[in-house]
C-alpha cells in the first residue's frame, strides 16, 4: 500500500512542476469601455511570461498582451481596452503560461459580458466619423 501512496505522490509532484504555475485564481469583469482580469500565483518556477489570449464565441484564441512574471505569491492585473465596444459582446479569455524551457500550460477559460453604456458607445461613434 505504502507504493501506491508513493506513486501518486510522485505524480502530483510532476504535474505541479509541469504546469510551471499554481493560480489561486484567474477572474473578470467588463467595467466602463475595458475588460479587466486579474489573477494570482501561489507558485512559479521557471515561467517566462503569462499571454493574455482573447477569443469571440466562434473565434479562436489570440494573443492580445503579455505579463512578466513577478514571483511566487504575485497578484497581477491586465486591461483589455481593445475589446470590441457593442452592447452585451461575449469574450473568452485564458492565460497561456509559457516556461523558460518551452512548456506551455494554459489557465482555465474564462467568459466575460462586455457592455458599454448606450451613451459611451454613442460618443465612441461619434468621434470615430472625426478621426
Amino acid at each position: 500500500m505504502k507504493k501506491n501512496l508513493t506513486l501518486i505522490f510522485v505524480f502530483t509532484l510532476i504535474s505541479i512542476v509541469f504546469a510551471g504555475a499554481t493560480l489561486e485564481f484567474f477572474r473578470g469583469r467588463s467595467e466602463s469601455d475595458k475588460v479587466i482580469l486579474e489573477w494570482k500565483s501561489r507558485e512559479e518556477v521557471a515561467i517566462k511570461e503569462f499571454v493574455v489570449e482573447r477569443k469571440t464565441l466562434n473565434g479562436e484564441y489570440i494573443p492580445i498582451g503579455t505579463v512578466q512574471p513577478k514571483g511566487n505569491n504575485s497578484y497581477y492585473t491586465f486591461i483589455d481596452e481593445t475589446a470590441f465596444k457593442s452592447l452585451g459582446s461575449i469574450y473568452y479569455y485564458r492565460l497561456k503560461i509559457v516556461d523558460y524551457n518551452g512548456s506551455v500550460s494554459y489557465s482555465n477559460e474564462i467568459s466575460i459580458l462586455h457592455s458599454v453604456s448606450s451613451v459611451k458607445r454613442t460618443w465612441g461613434s461619434i468621434k470615430a466619423m472625426f478621426r
